[in-house]
């Protein structure tokens, strides 16, 4: 298990929010937290601090009022920290490589891939063709509906039709060099992770893979070390002391460096 840190722009702002609760139309989004200080000084703060592998995420769709505000938030992160941070957030084989020259590690995509519904894996083809696996992840936040995950695009609002399930990881697997988790119905929510989504990267454990939502003390990363075998990376959010929760930064990383 590896901690991977996370920078949320939203309307230009580095924040902490409730996933579920975004809009696109009106911009609009439940805050847990909105940081004074911009993206360019958190990931100077995990450079320092060494750690690697951290997702930086554009929260407002192309054509909001509030995009080129984000993006330059988002940009100016990775050239603080290149090679450092991943990012994503309406990432196609037209933009990828705006982001990869900026210092961007990966680029982590998900509504170019799941369209209509599906697997669009025409341009998921072209998006390799264009810059390799190797700096590719593969967003496969989910929702429960009917019992079951689905993965879910466009900013966590829209449900695709695609499960999340080891066929689905193993089928995928080829195309990127990870995978990115966000359990949205718990995301931003701080009160316990998705114990069946951490079972499932678990017990499948061929690429790394990072979890995000709902941690929010030390018993839900033991949680997460038992049901991911050790081998699921996690993200902490609101919990963390750096956005306003009781998780303190320096007991997070200690704790994680000793499993």
């Amino acid at each position: 298990m590896e901690f991977r840190p996370c920078i949320d722009i939203h309307n230009g702002k580095v924040k902490q929010i409730i996933g579920k609760s975004l809009q696109d139309g009106q911009d609009k989004a439940g805050e847990n937290f909105v940081s004074g200080r911009d993206a360019a000084f958190y990931a100077n703060f995990y450079k320092k601090s060494g750690i690697k592998g951290g997702h930086v995420i554009l929260l407002n769709p192309k054509g909001s009022m509030y995009y080129e505000d984000t993006k330059a938030q988002a940009l100016s992160a990775l050239r603080a920290y290149p090679g450092g941070l991943q990012v994503g957030g309406g990432i196609s084989e037209e933009n990828a490589m705006e982001y990869l020259d900026a210092g961007a590690s990966h680029v982590i995509v998900t509504s170019h891939v799941f369209r209509n519904g599906r697997i669009e894996y025409g341009n998921l083809k072209k998006l390799v063709n264009k810059i390799g696996k190797k700096q590719i992840v593969l967003d496969l936040s989910c929702r429960r509906r009917n019992g079951e995950y689905y993965i879910v695009t466009d900013r966590w609002q829209a449900y695709t039709d695609v499960r999340l399930e080891e066929e689905v990881l193993e089928d995928l697997s080829v195309y990127c060099d990870e995978f990115l988790v966000h359990a949205v119905d718990v995301e931003g929510m701080a009160e316990g992770i998705e114990e069946p989504v951490a079972a499932l990267l678990g017990g499948w454990g061929k690429l790394p893979v990072t979890y995000a939502g709902g941690v929010h003390n030390f018993d839900d990363l033991e949680k997460l070390k038992a049901l991911g075998k050790n081998r699921v990376n996690v993200t902490i959010g609101s919990a963390l002391d750096l956005f306003g929760g009781k998780m303190k930064w320096e007991e997070v990383v200690s704790y994680i460096n000793r499993i």
